[in-house]
């Protein structure tokens, strides 16, 4: 397996573009969906998002180096 160093400020970078791509898909989303759909969509969002990072924060955390 590849193995590669993260600084914080990268993991930082990381991070902020996942925001980004979530706040867009919100803001594409917003006027085409009743209050309801954007409050389970934004629900589904951030869960997806909070999943995805747990590996991520696992794995830049947890390392030991070699």
């Amino acid at each position: 397996m590849k193995e590669t160093t993260l600084t914080m400020p990268e993991l930082a970078m990381i991070g902020g573009t996942r925001v980004a791509l979530g706040a867009g898909i919100g803001f594409l989303l917003a006027d085409k969906l009743s209050s309801e759909q954007r409050r389970t969509a934004g629900i589904v969002l951030l869960l997806v998002g909070a999943i995805s990072t747990i590996p991520l924060a696992l794995e830049v955390f947890g390392k030991s180096e070699r």
